[in-house]
């Protein structure tokens, strides 16, 4: 089953960083950072003072965000880049009387026009493993990030684009010492490392990980940012970085893809209005599709805004169950529904529609699981000709938060799919290889899967940044988190902490995880592993695991004079918040 399979994986790369100390186990949570001004919370110490550094300069978050971004990609290279995709929600204050709104802006990765349903499948008509298929140019799908990026600019930047470049280049013409988590991450991966240029930047020639504090130069990145800031975004689309990056995908050591040039030249980004519903007194808001992040995480909200939920701290196992029910009941609509809104036609209101979500919360009974959790009806079955997919989705992602001095804010959250993504390098960073995002099986049972492979195609994603606003539309909390489809529960788990269970920020992303894709997964370690034999006894299939998170985000209070910024960093990673 895909769930097992992503599971197994997940248990080897932890096994691998478990002396580490780098995956799974919260620490005790410490108190939420304090800034009065401005705030920005990331996965890397470096990433955030870059962002720290821009804000100090005037400038906007989106524009802390960029610089945030360009340096993740250098520091965090397992996770997100510049050749990779992302999804990101700005929140522009309310100002002269108006009312602040939000933008959403999606650059998720496309397949190659020459893409099709079949293409990850073997001779004998099987999906092919990750192994095969994630490494090298098949995988790779046409980066969104950079340009992505380049328009919420052109919408919400106050200081010129080429500046926002210069933390990012200063660091990878000077190096930086590599991280625990990272030689971590490069030692339990060297037996899958195949891409030339990958193995010759990140090992030695013994075929050894650059050892910690290792001071890693990169100035092929440095030169290729150089073109990115005095050239824009084009470059990458249209100019020699657009040149290189279709030459490498077709033509590597590991495997040839399907990408041309005229396929990154017609690539655009898309801006729409967020996706958002009411939980509780709040406003949840996050990104449209090709994301389920939006979808998935207010249908299970939804459901819980139906049911008596309990305290996780004096009713535990009854708190789990019931969120754990919710979780798999979105799950069982998302894997049959969702798929590009451009290929597909989803039923999103439907599925959000509060009758709908009435009736699914009163399938979770408060004494047992679910024995088995089927898709629900929003529409007449006529109308609905697709088959369920896998769901199954890499964990290698990235998530930050930024507000601003003035007011404004980004949730955003970056991925290149699996670790280290396609190993293929052009300019000194990674190329994605999120196509393996898609179902492998285009059909079952003589249905297509909504999200089977289609030239043109933009893969389904579990990326969810999400902003919740208060009854007077004052933004609230910023949150977002990696993990693969269980962001979804992570988030969803981290804003019912902060409404429901009154928790601190801090407390709420470095709370104890426990999700429900399917099995009930509860975080190795922690009090909630405890309860394994009381939610077996409810019916559940249980796995107690590493659940390796990297929520960021931060809450907004309003004292009756000013603002208040609080800023929670996930213990299980190396993130930092720094502000002012």
């Amino acid at each position: 089953m895909p769930q097992a399979r992503s599971l197994r994986m997940h248990r080897f790369f932890c096994a691998a960083l478990a002396t580490l100390g780098l995956c799974g186990v919260a620490a005790q949570p410490a108190a939420p950072t304090r800034a009065d001004t401005q705030l920005v919370v990331s996965a890397n110490p470096l990433a955030s003072e870059a962002g720290r550094k821009i804000l100090r300069a005037g400038g906007s978050a989106v524009d802390a965000a960029i610089a945030v971004q360009l340096v993740l990609t250098l520091v965090e290279p397992q996770s997100s880049g510049v050749g990779g995709g992302a999804f990101m929600l700005v929140y522009d204050a309310p100002r002269a009387g108006d009312a602040g709104d939000i933008t959403a802006y999606e650059g998720r990765e496309t397949a190659p026009a020459a893409a099709t349903p079949d293409m990850f499948l073997g001779a004998n008509g099987r999906p092919e493993s990750f192994n095969n298929v994630g490494a090298g140019g098949l995988s790779v799908g046409v980066p969104g990030a950079v340009l992505m990026l380049e328009s919420a600019h052109k919408q919400h930047g106050r200081l010129p684009w080429a500046d926002l470049f210069a933390p990012a280049i200063e660091l990878a013409e000077n190096g930086f010492e590599v991280s625990p988590r990272l030689f971590g991450l490069l030692n339990g991966f060297k037996r899958f490392a195949r891409g030339d240029d990958f193995r010759r930047y990140f090992y030695d020639a013994a075929g050894e990980p650059r050892p910690v504090g290792f001071k890693l130069k990169n100035p092929e990145y440095a030169a290729a940012l150089r073109q990115l800031a005095a050239k824009g975004a084009a470059v990458m689309y249209t100019g020699e970085l657009a040149a290189a990056i279709a030459a490498k995908v077709q033509t590597n050591n590991v495997r040839p893809g399907r990408m041309t040039v005229d396929d990154l030249a017609s690539y655009r980004p898309h801006v729409s209005m967020p996706l958002c519903t009411a939980y509780r007194q709040w406003r949840v808001c996050g990104p449209q599709l090709p994301s389920s992040g939006g979808v998935t995480t207010q249908q299970l909200l939804g459901m819980l805004s139906n049911v008596d939920l309990p305290d996780i701290r004096t009713e535990p196992v009854q708190a789990i169950h019931i969120f754990a029910e919710a979780n798999r009941l979105a799950f069982a609509d998302r894997n049959l529904f969702l798929g590009d809104p451009s290929f597909v036609q989803a039923p999103v209101t439907a599925l959000l529609d509060r009758q709908y979500l009435r009736s699914r919360a009163a399938l979770i009974d408060p004494d047992k699981a679910l024995a088995v959790v089927e898709p629900g009806n929003p529409l007449p079955k006529a109308a609905w000709n697709y088959a369920a997919g896998s769901g199954e989705e890499r964990p290698s992602t990235s998530h930050f938060s930024i507000v601003d001095k003035f007011g404004d804010a980004v949730a955003m959250t970056t991925s290149v799919q699996g670790a280290f993504g396609s190993q293929l390098m052009v300019g000194g960073f990674i190329l994605n290889n999120q196509l393996t995002d898609f179902d492998y099986v285009p059909e079952v049972n003589g249905k297509p899967v909504a999200n089977r492979i289609e030239g043109g195609k933009r893969p389904l994603s579990s990326m969810s940044p999400t902003m919740l606003l208060d009854e007077r539309g004052r933004l609230r909390l910023v949150v977002g988190s990696p993990g693969g489809t269980r962001i979804i529960g992570f988030v969803a788990q981290s804003i019912v902490g902060v409404v429901d269970w009154q928790l601190d920020v801090q407390q709420a992303v470095a709370a104890p995880h426990f999700l429900a894709e399917d099995v009930v997964e509860l975080e190795q370690g922690t009090a909630v592993a405890e309860h394994e034999a009381a939610l077996e006894a409810l019916g559940h299939n249980v796995a107690v695991t590493n659940l390796n998170s990297g929520l960021h985000a931060i809450a907004i209070e309003y004292p009756r004079r000013g603002r208040v910024l609080l800023g929670g960093v996930d213990p299980r990673r190396e993130g930092a918040a720094l502000g002012d």
